[in-house]
């Protein structure tokens, strides 16, 4: 353990990243001092600000019990709020500055669930122990923004590390979840775990099991949403918790890939989420341009192929087909997107971008009808976006001949999206006639009757294209004649 001070050029480059928020601090440094108590800057906002970069929370921890916390920031102004009382924790908001301040911490843990037995502490030293990595286990003591680190968390920054303040095995014992923690940093600080970190997550992984599907939903939603997804992934299977959390992954990698025989499924869909991530647009552009971090892309690019280990059938001659698999595929997502307590329309959203994927396959030479590419479109429906991006990032071959064929046949079938969808409002695209209108051709009453005449009328109008009105009355007159129910009268 140490708690050096850092060169003064890099505690000045630190504190300026704190600018903005640095009256706030020195305030309520100023507030808690002069009410006798301790008051610490700690963990993320502290390693952001050395990271270079400007914290977008502000934690704080104290000597001083949830009450007089409550006291103190009630007279500083804010609009109080205390959810984590139970936890010593109260939070704050003045203006646009939110905080939350939490009594110094010295929890429990009982081995059978993640939740700690809380008990407040008596020193900032015992509340850093306690912490999840040593690089979050570092403190500026307010209001002189004097720096603590008992446990080298600046040199694991510098060699971009990750390591707990106590044994590994105790840290994850207390709280299993801080290995999905370990995933999600390495995701988004390009962060390595070390050693005994590793072996620790390997030798303790099924422990992840006392954890609610959603607190590990939540952290593996950060993990694909950080800058190096990949890193954080291969990292979960590597110690196992691919496993527990999401066993189809790691389930890829003993697969073949029928069209990339240089690498394997698994290594396919990591190449498939790396190159879905380049083609995301910028934050904050228009939906149809999928603004980057987009989830429900990168989690069908993740997932896209996970229906093959089920399908996968050796051929005479030595291929390897997977028929089908997109749709068994979509089923397994659905499946463990529910496990994990995905929200309903993420889950189908998903699952549907895994069952269309292949969906372009068929276009071979740009072969297909105009009704074919009608629906395609229609089919995708708000997902076409994310599906062009998705079927481009498909294609990992190392065939530059074939790779630039499969792009000029998509470049060939998105014209041909834009030019149909220009003419004809695709993505609007209904019947020529409404209910009321094939009501009153066919005289029938509302009901599944009506509902079948109008998916035919849907059917005549994706494969024909616009006919007019007095036309599709025509064919709806003409399929109602086949029809059983006609001679009764509906």
């Amino acid at each position: 353990m140490s708690d050096r001070q850092p060169p003064a050029a890099l505690l000045r480059a630190a504190v300026s990243n704190l600018a903005p928020v640095l009256p706030v601090l020195t305030e309520l440094g100023e507030r808690f001092a002069a009410a006798g108590h301790e008051i610490a800057l700690v963990g993320g906002p502290v390693r952001d600000a050395f990271l270079g970069r400007s914290p977008t929370d502000l934690d704080l921890t104290t000597s001083a019990r949830p009450e007089q916390t409550e006291a103190i920031l009630t007279a500083w102004g804010g609009t109080t709020w205390d959810m984590g009382r139970a936890f010593g924790t109260i939070g704050a908001r003045r203006g646009g500055t939110v905080v939350e301040v939490t009594t110094y911490r010295a929890d429990a843990y009982d081995g059978r669930t993640r939740k700690p037995v809380v008990a407040f502490g008596d020193s900032l030293e015992e509340d850093l122990l306690r912490r999840d990595f040593a690089c979050n286990a570092m403190a500026l003591r307010l209001p002189g923004l004097t720096f603590v680190d008992p446990h080298g968390g600046l040199g694991d920054l510098t060699a971009g590390v990750l390591r707990t303040p106590t044994a590994p095995e105790v840290s994850f014992g207390d709280d299993p979840l801080r290995m999905m923690r370990a995933a999600r940093f390495v995701a988004q600080l390009g962060f390595v775990p070390g050693p005994e970190v590793l072996a620790a997550m390997q030798e303790m992984a099924a422990s992840l099991d006392i954890v609610s599907a959603e607190r590990v939903r939540d952290e593996l939603v950060k993990l694909l949403l950080a800058g190096h997804p990949r890193a954080g992934l291969e990292l979960l299977v590597a110690s196992g918790l691919a496993a527990v959390v999401l066993p189809e992954l790691p389930a890829l990698r003993l697969e073949v890939d029928e069209h990339h025989r240089h690498k394997d499924v698994y290594e396919h869909s990591m190449t498939v989420l790396e190159q879905a991530i380049d083609l995301e647009g910028p934050a904050g552009g228009p939906p149809e341009s999928v603004p980057g971090p987009d989830l429900v892309l990168r989690l069908a690019a993740l997932l896209h192929d996970i229906g093959k280990p089920a399908t996968r059938r050796f051929e005479e001659g030595g291929g390897v087909s997977f028929h089908h698999h997109e749709v068994v595929g979509a089923k397994l997502t659905a499946k463990r997107m529910r496990a994990l307590r995905f929200d309903k329309d993420t889950t189908k959203a998903v699952a549907r971008l895994v069952e269309l994927h292949l969906r372009f396959h068929g276009y071979g030479d740009g072969a297909w009808t105009d009704s074919a590419v009608r629906r395609y479109v229609t089919d995708a429906g708000e997902l076409l976006p994310r599906l062009h991006r998705l079927t481009r990032a498909d294609c990992t071959t190392r065939n530059l001949k074939k790779a630039r064929r499969l792009s000029r046949a998509y470049d060939d079938l998105e014209e041909r999206i834009a030019r149909i969808t220009e003419q004809e409002e695709l993505k609007a695209v209904r019947p020529e006639l409404d209910g009321h209108e094939i009501a009153e051709a066919l005289g029938i009453a509302p009901g599944p009757v009506l509902g079948r005449a109008y998916k035919h009328l849907l059917a005549v109008r994706l494969d024909e294209g616009p006919i007019g009105k007095d036309a599709a009355r025509e064919r709806l007159r003409a399929w109602w004649a086949e029809q059983p129910e006609s001679s009764t009268g509906g």
